[in-house]
């Protein structure tokens, strides 16, 4: 067993086409949020007279070969993507999927979400619902922090909540997870100066100490969401540096962070995470790595059609990263140890 299975959890956790197969920013349901998410992972490049020519029948996070370019970075999102064009190839993909979205039995007026006219589907992923359950049984001890740029976070903090009272008929057994839902949602901004938190009388700024987020998001309990900042992300060309914050803290053994989201990339210059590593113990500033760095460590890039169709996803997830984190710190301690023995 990993030595991080002691770790607190603490995981921030997108919402839109991560947990939540629908995008409020756009307006989009569960069909053309799927449609928009696989113009993302399906990959070509443009002919000599312009047309497009696809490389891969095969959707992947990452390019399948060498100047390969996804047809949304060459197209834009598309939310009818499989439905017209060359986006059709993959159009009994997109259909098997949007199936296995759909909600069984009666509808639930929280849980379960208008999908094609005749269809409710599920508002949160069976495989996120399942994480909780598993991660419950294992005894761990962890929070879960909902980070979304939309404005759909009561819905999802109301969803939490009513799966938390064994409302779901899949997951009865939630009603046994003890973890408090804040429905009140909270707010990250972000400047060149600082990044501020606010939620209710809550406020804390990292202007003269940016352990204090840390600290806080450390030491959070249960369930909660905050909103982060888009316009900041925007104003940085949808970089890292205008990212959602994340604090990591490796000389810290009794918590691993894990951020989850679908536009976590590894090319700093297109991702949504922005991460900060204190380089030492009590330190109060933090460094901006580079996503590589804490790729499949701290940053998992959501796979929705896996996390669609496999209910094991997010477990799967986790554990990959407590694993990747054991070395990642054990490499620290390594190179640590080679700095100081150079200095003698």
């Amino acid at each position: 067993m990993s030595r991080g299975s002691g770790r607190r959890l603490v995981l921030h956790v997108d919402l839109n086409n991560t947990v939540v197969v629908a995008d409020t920013v756009s307006g989009q349901g569960p069909r053309a949020a799927l449609n928009s998410f696989l113009s993302t992972v399906t990959w070509g490049r443009a002919g000599a007279a312009g047309e497009w020519q696809w490389v891969s029948d095969r959707p992947s996070l990452r390019p399948p070969c060498p100047g390969a370019l996804s047809y949304y970075s060459h197209h834009g999102r598309d939310p009818a993507f499989t439905e017209r064009g060359p986006g059709r190839r993959f159009r009994s993909l997109h259909a098997r999927h949007l199936q296995l979205l759909e909600w069984p039995g009666r509808p639930h007026e929280v849980l379960s979400v208008q999908g094609d006219p005749s269809k409710r589907c599920h508002l949160l992923l069976p495989s996120f619902l399942r994480l909780l359950d598993a991660l419950h049984r294992d005894g761990r001890a962890f929070a879960v922090i909902f980070r979304t740029f939309g404005t759909d976070l009561p819905r999802a903090l109301l969803a939490v909540s009513c799966a938390l009272q064994g409302q779901h008929p899949q997951f009865p057994a939630l009603r046994d997870v003890a973890l408090p839902v804040d429905l009140t949602p909270g707010q990250i901004r972000c400047s060149k100066r600082e990044a501020v938190l606010t939620r209710g009388a809550e406020r804390l700024s990292t202007r003269e100490d940016a352990r204090k987020l840390y600290n806080y998001f450390s030491s959070f309990e249960g369930i909660g969401g905050f909103q982060d900042h888009f316009d900041w992300w925007a104003r940085n060309q949808f970089s890292s540096q205008g990212g959602k914050p994340l604090w990591i803290d490796p000389h810290d053994s009794s918590v691993h962070h894990i951020f989850i989201d679908d536009n976590i990339r590894l090319d700093d210059a297109d991702t949504i995470v922005n991460p900060q590593v204190f380089s030492e113990g009590g330190s109060h500033s933090a460094r901006r790595v580079p996503t590589s760095e804490l790729y499949d460590v701290c940053l998992v890039q959501t796979d929705l059609l896996q996390a669609i169709a496999d209910q094991d996803y997010f477990l799967r997830c986790v554990r990959r990263c407590e694993e990747n984190y054991d070395r990642y710190l054990s490499c620290r301690e390594e190179d640590t140890a080679s700095q100081r023995w150079d200095g003698w």
